[in-house]
């Protein structure tokens, strides 16, 4: 259930010996969501780059998740302040960035999540982050709140490490393999050699710079090997990933046992 503590960002400051674990959720369902919030997850993201969710699906699904005992992280279509002053009143307040390329863009995402004088977020006092302006000490609290969290996805944006690493205000960076593959000439090949190299590599990049950095697996397995090579949170797929391999599952194995009974002439 949220509180007034940032749990995410608390966690990316502790990088205690358990890495907070969370997953995706891309159906743009409130109630799958408030599902997935009682599933044993820590933090769950709402991604409203790679899924059909806008600003109003995505309120609606942070106040399904309000009660759950998962933290909500937002990730942004892009490294837009307009959309991060929007879902920042609209309740988010651990925002992941994507595709973060330049020291530059991380100093700009990392403004935008901010009230002046530290950042430029644009200021209102009737939203739902004040709790619609009952929060009296809300401005005076929002900045120290905020989790800003950058994805490097590619080979160069990795090398940036440390100069992001040195950046106030930066929380978190999460690497994203699938991109990250794809920038390196072996688009979706996340098992291969060098990929998986690479992902070791940015993992101990982050830790010599003292700066968590997460990693989203696509099963259990793949998951526990970054946290072998030292990757401080992790996800596991997505609602929709999950609800799809337990769908083909389930139909597989069903149609399995009819084929063999078929077969063996019970039918």
């Amino acid at each position: 259930m949220q509180t007034d503590e940032n749990r995410f960002k608390a966690w990316m400051q502790t990088k205690g010996a358990t890495p907070p674990l969370g997953s995706w959720i891309m159906s743009a369902s409130p109630i799958i969501a408030e599902a997935m919030g009682y599933a044993g997850y820590d933090w769950l993201l709402v991604d409203m780059e790679h899924s059909p969710i806008d600003l109003a699906q995505a309120t609606a699904i942070m106040q399904a998740l309000s009660g759950t005992p998962s933290e909500v992280v937002l990730r942004v279509p892009w490294n837009d302040p307009v959309m991060v002053k929007r879902v920042m009143d609209a309740g988010a307040r651990s925002i992941m960035f994507p595709f973060i390329q330049s020291v530059e863009e991380a100093r700009a995402a990392v403004a935008a999540t901010r009230y002046p004088p530290q950042g430029t977020r644009g200021v209102a006092a009737m939203h739902r982050a004040s709790r619609f302006g009952t929060a009296p000490d809300y401005l005076a609290r929002a900045n120290d709140q905020v989790a800003v969290i950058l994805q490097l996805e590619t080979p160069e944006a990795v090398a940036l490490m440390p100069e992001i690493a040195a950046l106030d205000g930066v929380d978190a960076v999460f690497i994203g393999p699938g991109d990250l593959s794809g920038g390196m000439g072996l688009l979706g090949q996340i098992g291969h050699a060098d990929v998986q190299a690479a992902l070791r590599g940015a993992a101990q990049a982050a830790q010599a710079a003292g700066l968590a950095c997460g990693i989203v697996g696509a099963d259990p397995a793949s998951v526990r090997s970054y946290i072998e090579m030292g990757f401080s949170y992790v996800a596991i797929a997505s609602d929709l990933g999950l609800l799809m391999g337990a769908a083909k599952s389930a139909a597989s194995a069903v149609r399995g046992q009819a084929e063999k009974h078929s077969a063996g002439g019970v039918y």
